[in-house]
């Protein structure tokens, strides 16, 4: 299979939070291989980090400062942040990488930010034209390892996967945090995969 893992960062995970940087790499599962020369970052235009302070959650206001300052000065508005994607999307090495078929989303927690986020600020039309209406979960995948008995509870935090797959820490930007989550994967198949002779 082939999958496009995405991350976002944001001001926070609340509703009216918004996107300050999108990233994406495109990944093959059968070649285990990423494909570098498609990874995309970009961050997404928000107020300054002065007009945002009160509202900040703690962890992004101590985290997220630097990412925030970049948006704020040099983000792309959400239109072209918008166009931006469909010209990827729609790009001849995009389209025959994907074999031209509507694109599986992968990330982690995609459920709770990414996929509300964007669907927010691009439309439900186009979430629908470009990218398929299933997607694959990082953090789903941790639960059911564990409860077949395969992972020590923990491990659906993209934090403890890490760290037991021996890669370090999470970097918080969009763009490894996307690398990381497809690398993740890919030694998880590694690990509990069927081999084949």
């Amino acid at each position: 299979m082939k999958y496009l893992s995405i991350d976002i960062e944001a001001t926070g995970l609340a509703e009216n939070c918004q996107i300050i940087e999108f990233a994406m790499i495109p990944f093959d599962t059968q070649l285990k291989r990423l494909e570098e020369p498609l990874a995309r970052t970009m961050y997404i235009h928000c107020p300054s980090f002065e007009d945002l302070r009160d509202s900040l959650d703690p962890w992004v206001r101590e985290h997220n400062e630097k990412i925030i300052r970049k948006a704020s000065a040099e983000g792309l508005m959400l239109s072209e942040f918008k166009e931006f994607l469909i010209k990827y999307l729609e790009s001849p090495e995009v389209r025959q990488y994907f074999g031209n078929q509507k694109v599986v989303l992968f990330g982690k927690s995609m459920t709770a930010i990414d996929l509300p986020f964007l669907t927010r600020d691009l439309g439900w039309e186009f979430m629908r034209k470009y990218f398929h209406h299933r997607n694959l979960d990082l953090s789903g995948i941790g639960y059911a390892l564990i409860d077949m008995g395969l992972l020590p509870m923990g491990m659906d935090s993209g934090t403890n996967m890490m760290n037991y797959l021996g890669m370090g820490s999470v970097a918080h930007t969009a763009l490894e945090d996307a690398r990381n989550t497809a690398i993740m994967y890919l030694k998880l198949l590694d690990k509990f995969g069927i081999k084949k002779d």
